[in-house]
């Protein structure tokens, strides 16, 4: 099979190794797509040490096509979301059965289980109440997930901000109840305009910048709730935290590394994709073959006009 490896930076080499052997507890599965996801972009920048190798690739969704001894609850051919840490840039994984989740009738191609598991468990995590006032800001892809289920939480208002018209022109599709260009207003005054001058219950960050960061005290509330989603990577960021603090915030770092929360947010998420509450199918916006794994990294990292989400799709192998 193939599998994109990481040796030097910007530069991917697509190398012919055996499919894996699949555990009793594990079921082998032909990968269908591979989201291109940002916190690998910092690594495909700087490249490995030298010496050294890297398999990325987290995000994956397939068909199983093969079973493991043990496994009992899955069949070949299921249609599955599944969660591995490395090697998901390859036309097959080995996974255990306990971290792969049914599709059922949503597309596979879209099937995105783990960042949506991400969504899910910010919003979750957040706690949105029913009649909230919530502001998202980044209309990325991240962003429009936190979106889509903030909204299945009945909030009153979800007001998006974002510095990029076609971002701002999504989430509008998507049901956001005020879009704000953060070029051409002021997001703290829009969010006093719709919330009485209260502010926000729950403004998320869903950027990964020191600006939306900031952004975040000037909208929230008095006792109000911030959650962190945006990966942070680079420079090191500030907050004013005597302010905050006087504003007693409630802080959450929407980030989880706590196995059984990640797998119970991507069944959540497989659920909800299945039943066509998440309109996933307008949230990738650029497909890229295996060979093509660079210029699919270097898309993410211009975002072009109308960019969402990459991911890397497979033609069905044998």
């Amino acid at each position: 099979m193939r599998i994109a490896v990481l040796r030097a930076p910007r530069s991917f080499e697509i190398e012919e190794v055996p499919v894996p052997q699949v555990r009793p507890d594990e079921v082998l599965v032909r990968v269908a797509v591979s989201g291109v996801c940002a916190s690998e972009l910092e690594p495909w920048l700087d490249g490995p040490p030298p010496g050294e190798e890297r398999h990325p690739g987290h995000e994956v969704s397939g068909v199983v096509v093969e079973l493991g001894a043990d496994v009992t609850d899955l069949a070949v051919g299921d249609p599955v979301g599944v969660w591995v840490t490395e090697r998901g840039f390859a036309e097959y994984v080995a996974v255990r059965a306990a971290h792969c989740f049914s599709v059922g009738d949503g597309a596979l191609e879209v099937a995105l289980a783990e960042p949506v598991a991400c969504a899910v468990n910010a919003v979750e995590a957040a706690d949105v109440r029913l009649g909230d006032d919530v502001v998202v800001i980044g209309a990325g892809f991240m962003g429009n997930l936190v979106q889509e289920l903030v909204s299945l939480r009945g909030p009153r208002h979800v007001v998006v901000a974002d510095a990029r018209r076609d971002a701002l022109e999504r989430a509008d599709g998507l049901g956001a109840t005020r879009v704000v260009d953060v070029t051409r207003e002021s997001l703290p005054d829009v969010v006093r305009s719709v919330t009485e001058g209260r502010g926000a219950d729950i403004t998320f960050e869903c950027t990964g910048t020191q600006a939306a960061l900031t952004a975040c005290g000037d909208t929230t509330r008095m006792s109000g709730r911030i959650a962190v989603v945006g990966f942070h990577q680079g420079p090191e960021r500030t907050l004013p935290l005597a302010y905050w603090n006087w504003m007693a915030f409630d802080l959450v770092n929407a980030h989880f590394r706590d196995v059984d929360v990640i797998m119970r947010g991507m069944e959540v998420g497989m659920r909800l994709h299945g039943a066509g509450m998440l309109s996933l199918d307008r949230l990738v916006s650029h497909r890229f073959a295996l060979e093509d794994i660079d210029e699919a990294f270097a898309v993410l990292l211009d975002k072009p006009e109308g960019f969402t989400k990459a991911v890397i799709a497979f033609p069905e192998t044998g």
